[in-house]
C-alpha cells in the first residue's frame, strides 16, 4: 500500500480554527460589543460577553533571569474583594505555531470557575524568545520563575497552584511539578513519561514520529544540544549523551519527587498512540503512590482532548476540571468527584466507559497463544491454544518496502478517523507472503475482549547481522477479508555475525479492544514499516523459527465479553 507521507503536519489547524482563535483574541484584547459580536459566527458570543464581566485578559511578556523574553497571557477574575484570593492554573503550551493561544477557548471554563490562567509558550515556542530545549532543564527553570511571576500577582493565592499542559506542555507541567512543590495538583493530556522509550522502542528508532516533531520544533530554532541529538537520532548514534538527553526530560525519572510531594497527577494517553509510548505512561502511573488518575481513550496522540481544547466538552478535560476543583477549591467542573484509578474506552466505541481502580485489577490475564506451522493446503500459519509448536521456519524476503500492514496510515489522522467509528481496513488476504508472515486463530465462537498488556516470544535469525521486524495484531472478519489494528511493536536485533538466532520477547502496546463472534485474531511479522527505522540489510533475509524449547507464542489478555 501507499503510505501517506509523515512528514505532513499532523497538527495543523485549518482556516476556520485558525480564524476562530484571532477572533477569540482579538475579543479578549478589546471585550468590545464589536469584537464580541464577531464571534456570533461560531455561536461563542455569549460565553465572552459572560467572560468579559468576570474576569479581565491581557497579553504579558515574562522576562527570564537570562534575558529570554516569554510570550504569555493572564486572566484574573474581576472584582476580588479586599484579601480574597483566587485558586490559578498555569498552563503551558501545546506544540504548534499557536503556542499558548491553543488555549484560549479553555480560558472562559476556568474564569466561571473562579480561577485566574497564566498561559505561556515555552522559550523559543511560537512568540517566546530564546531556543527550544524540549522541556529541558532551562524549560523547568523557567516555570519556576513563571510560577515566581504568578504568585506576584494581587489575589492570586500561592498555595492553589495548579499545573495543566497538552502533549508538550503536559511532559512540561509533569517536569514543573517535579521541581516546584507550589504546583499542587497536575494535569498532562497525551503526556509522556520516559522520552527515551518514546524515541527507541525495542531497540527501534520511532524515526517518522521524531521528524514529525522535529519539523513542528522548526529545527533552526532548536538549542545547539538539541540539534545534536538530532542528527545523532537520525544517524542511529545512540550513546550516552543521547540517553542523558531523553532522561533529563523524562518525568518517570522523578518518581521519588512525586511520591515524596504526594502531589495529585491526572494522565491521558491514547491505545493507538504513535508518539510516546503507552507502556512508559501505564508504568508511572502504577509506580505513584500519591493521588493519581489515568484515562486511555481511542485514537492517536492529541485526539481525545481536541474538542476540549477548542471549548467543547471531551473526557480529558472534563476530567482535568474536577481534579482541580477538587485540589485547589475552585468551580470550573460540574461538581462531580474526580476519578481515580484507571478510566478507559474500548475500540472502537466511544459510548463505552470502563472503571478500575489500579492497572492490576484492570488488566485481564494472558492466555497463550502458540504460533504454530500452517496446516496441510494453507498458506498461513495457525494461533493456536493447545501446546507448543517447535520445529518450523517463515522465511521474509527484506525489501526496505512496506506491506499492506503498517502502524498507522497517517500520524494522529488515522486516529479522529477511529474515534469517529471508521478505523482503516486491511486487506491481509493481499500481503504478499513473501514480504510477511502471518498466524491466524480459528473463527471466534464468542465475542471476545482483548484487555492490557500482551507479549510476543519468536526467535529471529537475519542472514545479515542486524534485522527489524514489526508485528500487528489484527482483528480480521473472514467473511469480508477485511482486518483491523488491534495493537503492534517493533523489536531490532543487532548482532556480531550474520546468521545468529536470538529468541527474543518483548511488549507489544496494551490494548483494550472487542472482537465480535466469528472474527479471527491474526498476528502478521513483515521486516518495514515507514513509521520506524529499520536495520535490515535490503535485499537480505530474515528468517522465524520457534525452536525446540523456547517455541514461539504471544500472549493476549483475553477473556469473553459479558
Amino acid at each position: 500500500m501507499s503510505v501517506d507521507d509523515y512528514s505532513d503536519n499532523p497538527f495543523a489547524l485549518n482556516a476556520d480554527d485558525t480564524a476562530k482563535l484571532d477572533a477569540i483574541e482579538q475579543a479578549l484584547l478589546d471585550p468590545s460589543p464589536r469584537r464580541i459580536a464577531g464571534l456570533d459566527q461560531w455561536g461563542l458570543a455569549d460565553t465572552y460577553e459572560v467572560y468579559a464581566e468576570i474576569a479581565e485578559y491581557r497579553a504579558l511578556s515574562i522576562a527570564m533571569a537570562d534575558g529570554t523574553m516569554i510570550d504569555a497571557s493572564l486572566s484574573v477574575p474581576r472584582n476580588l474583594a479586599p484579601g480574597q484570593t483566587c485558586p490559578a492554573v498555569l498552563m503551558p503550551a501545546p506544540l504548534n505555531d499557536y503556542g499558548h493561544r491553543a488555549y484560549l477557548p479553555m480560558i472562559p471554563r476556568w474564569s466561571l470557575g473562579g480561577y485566574a490562567v497564566l498561559a505561556y509558550s515555552q522559550r523559543g515556542l511560537a512568540k517566546s524568545t530564546g531556543e527550544i530545549h524540549v522541556a529541558g532543564p532551562q524549560d523547568v527553570t523557567d516555570a519556576t520563575e513563571i510560577v515566581n511571576a504568578l504568585i506576584e500577582i494581587e489575589g492570586i493565592d500561592p498555595e492553589r497552584i495548579g499545573c495543566f499542559g497538552a502533549s508538550y506542555g503536559a511532559g512540561t507541567s509533569l517536569l514543573a511539578a517535579a521541581n516546584d512543590p507550589r504546583i499542587k495538583a497536575v494535569v498532562g493530556t497525551s503526556a509522556w513519561t520516559d522520552l527515551f522509550a518514546s524515541l527507541y522502542e525495542n531497540g527501534t528508532r520511532h524515526l517518522a514520529a521524531f521528524e514529525a516533531l522535529v519539523k513542528l520544533f522548526k529545527e533552526e530554532r532548536c538549542s545547539a544540544e538539541f540539534k545534536g541529538v538530532i542528527q545523532k537520532i537520525r544517524g542511529n548514534i545512540i550513546d550516552d549523551e543521547v540517553r542523558k538527553f531523553a532522561g533529563d526530560r523524562s518525568p518517570r525519572n522523578h518518581l521519588q519527587a512525586y511520591n515524596d510531594s504526594r502531589v495529585p497527577i491526572l494522565m491521558t494517553t491514547a491505545w493507538h498512540e504513535t508518539i510516546f509510548s503507552v507502556p512508559a505512561v501505564i508504568d508511572m502511573f502504577t509506580e505513584l503512590t500519591g493521588p493519581k488518575s489515568l484515562l486511555v481513550q481511542i485514537g492517536d496522540h492529541g485526539n481525545a482532548e481536541l474538542p476540549g481544547l477548542f471549548g467543547l466538552v471531551s473526557k480529558p478535560t472534563e476530567m482535568a476540571y474536577r481534579w482541580m476543583d477538587h485540589y485547589l477549591g475552585g468551580t470550573a467542573g460540574d461538581g462531580a468527584l474526580p476519578q481515580f484509578g484507571v478510566r478507559s474506552e474500548y475500540m472502537h466505541n466511544l459510548l463505552s466507559d470502563l472503571r478500575h481502580a489500579d492497572w492490576e485489577s484492570y488488566a485481564l490475564p494472558k492466555q497463550r497463544f502458540h504460533l504454530a506451522d500452517a496446516a496441510v493446503g494453507e498458506r498461513d500459519g495457525q494461533l493456536t491454544a493447545d501446546k507448543p509448536q517447535p520445529g518450523w521456519t517463515r522465511s521474509l524476503k527484506a525489501t526496505g518496502r512496506d506491506t499492506e500492514a503498517v502502524v498507522a496510515p497517517k500520524l494522529i489522522q488515522t486516529g479522529l478517523y477511529e474515534r469517529a467509528g471508521l478505523p482503516h481496513s486491511y486487506k491481509t488476504a493481499d500481503i504478499d507472503r513473501g514480504l510477511a508472515a502471518i498466524w491466524t486463530t480459528a473463527p471466534l465462537e464468542q465475542a471476545m475482549r482483548v484487555q492490557g498488556d500482551l507479549e510476543l516470544r519468536v526467535t529471529v535469525t537475519p542472514r545479515a547481522t542486524d534485522a527489524t521486524i514489526v508485528a500487528y495484531l489484527m482483528d480480521c472478519d473472514p467473511a469480508t477479508g477485511k482486518a483491523h489494528i488491534i495493537t503492534n511493536a517493533p523489536f531490532t536485533v543487532t548482532n556480531e555475525e550474520p546468521g545468529q538466532a536470538t529468541t527474543v520477547s518483548f511488549p507489544l502496546q496494551p490494548a483494550h479492544y472487542v472482537l465480535r463472534k466469528g472474527h479471527q485474531l491474526q498476528l502478521i511479522i513483515d521486516t518495514h514499516d515507514q513509521f520506524y527505522a529499520d536495520a535490515n540489510r535490503a535485499p537480505s533475509t530474515v528468517d522465524l523459527t520457534s525452536p525446540q524449547g523456547a517455541e514461539s507464542y504471544l500472549d493476549i489478555p483475553l477473556s469473553t465479553l459479558e
